[in-house]
């Protein structure tokens, strides 16, 4: 979030990140949107009945706020079909691995056992299929012998936010290019 939320504060950067929600009201990330002057809010699951009551107030406020396309970033929550239809190629994610291997969880702790040579990180749209819609940008990365799970967590973490960085302006681009 933060990266993203720097990147916009260039002139020339074609999306601007003006809103940031957390499920989680004590999550950092609220604060750091402060520092960038970007408003915040929490909106707390464990608040609602259901999934779909959590969602509907999600949409409504996302909706309200005009926003056009949402970047998930440390939002761990599994969206369900009807959050993801509704925002159909406008709901960004970043994975850390090379989709399609390693959907889900530990992604490094699983490429480091497979025995895998590279791993990486990829910004995709968001479908119903948990991390399975189409790669936007990917970025690759040579696992060391000498790699754990946190070292290798560590030394992708700079490329994710690069990569989330360059994937926005794609595809903002192209939004903007629809208009």
């Amino acid at each position: 979030m933060a990266a993203l939320a720097q990147a916009a504060k260039s002139k020339d950067y074609p999306a601007d990140i003006s809103l940031v929600i957390s499920n989680n009201p004590n999550a950092a990330g609220l604060a750091k949107a402060g520092d960038y002057g970007v408003m915040s809010m929490a909106i707390d699951h464990n608040q609602f009945s259901s999934r779909r009551k959590f969602e509907m107030a999600l949409d409504a406020v996302l909706s309200q706020a005009g926003i056009e396309l949402i970047c998930c970033a440390g939002f761990m929550r599994v969206l369900t079909p009807w959050f993801v239809d509704r925002w159909k190629n406008r709901l960004l994610n970043i994975h850390p691995s090379l989709l399609p291997k390693y959907k889900g969880l530990n992604t490094h702790k699983r490429a480091i056992d497979a025995g895998d040579k590279e791993h990486g990180c990829t910004v995709h749209y968001v479908t119903a299929e948990l991390d399975g819609g189409a790669a936007v940008l990917q970025y690759t990365l040579d696992i060391k012998k000498s790699d754990t799970a946190d070292s290798l967590a560590q030394r992708l973490l700079p490329h994710e936010q690069k990569l989330y960085v360059k994937a926005l302006k794609k595809v903002a681009t192209q939004l903007l290019s629809v208009y």
